[in-house]
């Protein structure tokens, strides 16, 4: 079965030195830059690689490709040469580590397995090979301890446990401190543990430990945190993983071993320095999962000034070669430096922005590759407001800063309680003493991460600020206590469950209580109310500026605003909006105004509907001369009432009650009589695919002709007052071409009579919204009536599967998710298969028809980073979202540009 399935590839095992940092879609970030650091004769650890198309293989299968044991065995057997010992042997043995290594990172998400070669005989072998007994069985206690919960299953806890009870009975606080006896009896506990767990003994054969490994590694790609941080992360299902096997060096060897994880700039500020944590005597695992507290690896100069120094040296190295913040993960076994990891460094947003220009200014990339090193999704977390540091407020703590940003909510102490509140609607703060993988869910749902131990390394730092989450780390003045729930703060205070704390990412404070926020000095800067200069925040300021005046250099693609009044539109502009996209007017018609159009829509005779059109045609007129003032000079596309008639009329079970209570009082009541007969008259079943939009105006005489009046008196009132109104009319819901040619002809009638009153030669571009599958597919010929396009994506997409929006993201939306059918809310980022396939289709086909036919995209997906780049690749000439997400959309237009040049460069 697994022949059938297996990939014509030369081979599925790659040694270490046969490799480089290119080849991540086989050997994954992690196996791709191990052999990147060997060939630039970095000090890495022998091993070997076992692709992603090994992985893939197994997983279609469920076996192993049947060439993959002979490979791994030769290659075994070549390290083994190399390193002068043989994997578990008695008296010198060989240990390997197993990790995973997917193409792109995945902290914490996969599993590794280390000192695998270990067994009741090999131990021996270690401590005297090592001349320390101690460290021999600290080794395979934490073998056995990874191997039962990745490999076997067994609940990590058991293990924590036993390993508590052995330090109580020590007495001592943490495990350096148990001496060889006590970790022989801890050995002889864990293997008790996964007998009766996993209802078999801790194998003693070496290779069958490698092999078991390997797979549990391949299988952890489908475990459950691993999706869920991928659906998180938006990254592909079908990758793999790759495993690397590398031979063990060992950072618990006394305190001149060690290990640690750097960076080569700040992840949380991306200044230069020194940046890091380091952990005498412990090895890799110890320092991620923040089970000791780390000291800063400014700290290892005093330890280690040798190995500090060629640790500096080559993290310039590797910071010139990759031309990017690397991340760094390195052991020293007894004064000798090993490097075992390297990565392109997730880091904060502000870094982002910080280090792109950063390196533009040291030559190392230029504005271009400077633009893909941000993103939108980061722009737009660096918009979100900040804690006001003018306000009362009660610190009770202070910890790491290890992803930035004000997170208020109240203190819950486990992901399910976490996840729990999320979904009621409550903001909480995940506290913990340290995290782990398993804490995955709770921090998606909670606003923001505390822990009182680890740094900016840990698991909590490193995830947090991959998902952009506000992040303190290693406060540990505070006592955490997860099992009573509750947190103790300096003086005694303590925080219960349900208590709400302020978290600030970017000091690594903690408060008491809810503290208020402010504007974000990156949306003071897009207001005009903030300049570059010197301090912190207007270094920011000076690197988003200096990105975006690139971006809005590359785009081709115009950025409007969804905008309905002139404030929205000020707002709008000041933030780089070339226009407005849409202007909604129904909501014109809400508040005082609603019972004039209740009135307009029940009207019995024609002098009734006179009048009230009569009333609306100066309020209206009066709306279109604001929004005309606010966007001088700019494009206003103005869409003709489009609401379901439901959102303007009495809720007809509230206007029966009242009319059966009169009844029953025998109170007047005929005027709710004759409007709940009309109501019933035009009560529709499904609303949104009812009466509205253009079918609204063809059905209400003089709707729509009052509505062109509006526009055209007020662009002539403008224009005569020496201003510059750029009008343009939309029709929406337009199904057929017979419609748009209806209305048409009665606006341009409308324009013609209002030009002769005021003598003003207006051009008012009319077109329509292509927002039903019918007028995607009919394009071509509506665009004979049509002087632009406008894709109403939101309804496109609902008509395209069929989908309420309103009910079907609160009914179903999370079982499609979590079952993959989406890889994203097709409501969020546009369905290029399908909704977008039709914009592709009736762009093409209304171009063909009319070549300078204007195109651009009003629904939610025009504020959406991913679906912009779309909308470059198809041709469109702006998209129109929400004036928050104007910059984001300005980035990513520039993105998609610079992009699509490199590609054509290629």
């Amino acid at each position: 079965m697994s022949e059938n399935k297996e990939p014509h590839v030369a081979k599925f095992v790659y040694d270490f030195t046969e490799g480089n940092k290119d080849l991540k879609d086989l050997l994954g970030g992690k196996g791709a830059n191990l052999a990147e650091m060997t060939n630039l004769g970095l000090p890495v650890p022998p091993g070997f690689t076992i692709t992603t198309e090994a992985c893939k293989v197994y997983l279609d299968s469920g076996e192993e490709p049947a060439a993959l044991r002979d490979e791994v065995s030769a290659h075994l057997g070549a390290l083994e040469q190399k390193m002068g010992k043989a994997l578990g042997q008695a008296d010198n043995p060989l240990l390997v580590s197993v990790r995973s290594g997917a193409k792109f990172s995945m902290p914490g998400m996969m599993d590794t397995v280390l000192n695998i070669g270990l067994s009741d005989k090999s131990v021996k072998g270690l401590a005297d090979q090592a001349g320390d007994e101690r460290f021999a069985w600290d080794s395979y206690r934490r073998l056995i301890q990874m191997f039962g919960k990745t490999v076997l299953g067994v609940d990590g806890d058991l293990f924590e446990e036993a390993l508590e009870k052995a330090k109580e009975a020590k007495k001592v606080t943490v495990d350096t401190e148990l001496e060889a006896a006590d970790l022989k009896k801890l050995v002889a506990k864990f293997k008790k543990i996964v007998k009766a767990e996993a209802g078999r003994d801790f194998p003693q054969d070496p290779r069958e430990q490698m092999d078991l490994a390997i797979k549990a590694v391949f299988e952890s790609w489908n475990g459950d945190r691993a999706k869920l941080y991928r659906r998180q992360e938006r990254i592909p299902g079908d990758l793999g993983t790759a495993v690397n096997v590398c031979s063990m060096v060992f950072g618990n060897l006394g305190p001149d071993s060690g290990t640690g994880v750097a960076f080569t700039r700040d992840p949380a500020s991306g200044h230069q320095g020194v940046y890091g944590d380091y952990l005498q005597n412990a090895q890799g695992e110890d320092v991620v999962a923040g089970i000791r507290n780390t000291v800063p690896l400014a700290e290892l100069e005093s330890i280690d000034k040798k190995s500090y120094d060629q640790l500096m040296q080559i993290m310039e190295t590797l910071e010139n070669h990759y031309k990017d913040l690397c991340d760094i993960e390195f052991t020293i076994e007894r004064g000798q430096l090993w490097m075992l990891q390297t990565r392109v460094g997730k880091r904060t947003a502000g870094a982002a922005f910080r280090i792109a220009t950063q390196l533009v200014d040291q030559g190392l990339i230029d504005e271009a590759e400077a633009l893909q090193r941000v993103n939108g999704a980061q722009l737009a977390q660096l918009m979100f407001p900040r804690f006001d540091e003018e306000a009362k407020v009660e610190k009770v703590g202070r910890g790491i800063a290890a992803s930035p940003g004000a997170a208020v909510g109240k203190a819950v102490f486990d992901s399910y309680t976490a996840v729990k509140w999320s979904r009621s609607g409550e903001k909480v703060i995940l506290v913990r003493r340290e995290t782990n993988p398993d804490d995955l869910d709770g921090m998606i749902a909670a606003e923001g991460i505390l822990t009182s131990r680890g740094g900016k390394t840990s698991h909590a730092a490193v995830v947090a600020r991959g998902m952009g989450k506000t992040c303190v780390c290693g406060a540990e003045e505070l006592e955490v206590d997860t099992k009573r729930r509750r947190m103790t703060v300096p003086g005694g205070h303590v925080v219960e469950e349900g208590d709400v704390i302020s978290i600030d990412g970017s000091s690594g404070k903690v408060y008491l209580g809810e503290v208020p926020v402010v504007p974000s000095p990156v949306v003071e800067y897009f207001e005009g109310r903030m300049h570059a200069g010197a301090n912190d925040a207007d270094e920011l300021v000076e690197a988003v500026h200096r990105i975006m005046a690139f971006a809005d250099r590359k785009r081709s693609l115009r950025v409007r605003a969804n905008a309905d009044n002139a404030e929205d539109a000020l707002r709008a502009r000041r933030f780089g909006a070339q226009g407005i996209g849409l202007c909604r007017t129904e909501h014109m018609f809400l508040g005082d105004r609603r019972e004039l159009v209740e009135r307009l829509i029940l009207a019995d005779t024609e002098a009734e509907r006179e009048e009230s059109l009569k009333e609306l045609l100066p309020l209206q007129k009066q709306d279109f001369v604001e929004l005309f003032s606010a966007m001088d000079g700019l494009p206003v596309t103005i869409r003709l009432l489009d609401p379901p008639l439901h959102e303007f009329l009495p809720d007809i079970t509230e206007l029966s009650v009242r009319v059966a209570l009169a009844e029953s009082r025998q109170e007047p009541h005929e005027n709710e009589l004759r409007l709940l007969q009309a109501v019933h008259r035009l009560h529709e079943q499904n609303p949104m695919l009812g009466l509205r939009g253009v079918r609204l105006g063809l059905v209400i005489p003089g709707l729509f002709t009052m509505q062109v009046r509006a526009i055209a008196e007020a662009a002539a009132e403008r224009k005569n007052a020496k201003g510059d109104p750029r009008a343009e009319i939309m029709i929406p819901l337009v199904g057929t071409v017979q419609e748009l040619e209806i209305v048409r002809e009665e606006a341009d009638q409308v324009v013609a009579e209002v030009e002769a009153a005021t003598g003003t030669q207006l051009k008012l571009a009319i077109g329509t919204m292509i927002e039903l599958p019918r007028a995607a597919l009919t394009a071509g010929q509506i665009a004979e009536a049509a002087e632009f396009f406008s894709f109403g994506t939101n309804d496109l997409t609902q008509t395209v599967w069929g989908f309420s929006r309103d009910d079907v993201e609160a009914s179903f939306f999370t079982a499609y998710l979590e079952k993959g059918i989406f890889g994203v809310s097709p409501f969020e980022t546009i369905d290029k298969d399908g909704v977008g396939s039709l914009v592709k289709l009736a762009a093409e086909a209304g171009r063909a028809t009319r070549p300078d036919l204007k195109l651009g995209v009003c629904g939610e997906h025009g504020g959406d980073p991913e679906s912009v780049h779309f909308f470059h690749e198809v041709g469109l000439d702006y998209v129109s979202c929400s004036p928050f997400r104007i910059p984001v959309a300005r980035l990513e237009a520039g993105r998609a540009a610079t992009q699509s040049e490199g590609s054509d460069h290629r």
